[in-house]
């Protein structure tokens, strides 16, 4: 394993264990040249998966790529990376074990909206207002009262479970 700060080829694997999910293996690695500590992490890759964007313009399936755009709609709330992590492994596999060596982009915000609709409904809406590509504050007020409106009728349905 290259050694990201300083390049060298070679590094010795200090620590080894599976992550919560058992998704993959967590590596705590020390490079034998400059003797920096880096992380990685070893997965199991079912398939090369290809994502089908508008236009019909195709893209490999980059997991960090949908990272990044879980973590920026859950930037500022209170979710754990962990939980993060947890929602993209599951999201993965989903896409994975599709059977599908194309899956188009919608169906894959739809997965993460889905995911993120049972974590946290600001995350959900902010996801939401990018991927729907909300125009106007009436698009982004309409979705939001859906959202309460479904969020009212499960806790309605809880508090009668409960009484």
């Amino acid at each position: 394993m290259r050694c990201p700060f300083c390049a060298h080829e070679d590094s010795q694997v200090k620590d080894s264990r599976p992550t919560e999910d058992n998704a993959s293996i967590r590596r705590r690695r020390q490079c034998t040249s400059c003797g920096a500590r880096f992380t990685t992490f070893e997965r199991v890759q079912l398939r090369e998966v290809t994502i089908v964007k508008s236009g019909d313009r195709r893209q490999a399936f980059d997991r960090s790529k949908l990272e990044q755009s879980v973590a920026l709609a859950c930037r500022k709330r209170d979710v754990s990376q962990e939980r993060i992590d947890q929602l993209i492994s599951g999201i993965q596999r989903q896409v994975e074990t599709a059977g599908e060596s194309e899956i188009p982009s919608s169906r894959l915000g739809e997965m993460v909206m889905d995911g993120l609709r049972q974590l946290d409904s600001v995350a959900y809406i902010r996801f939401a207002s990018v991927y729907r590509d909300f125009s106007e504050a009436r698009d982004f007020e309409e979705f939001a009262s859906t959202v309460q409106e479904v969020a009212g009728a499960g806790a309605e349905e809880s508090d009668a479970a409960a009484g």
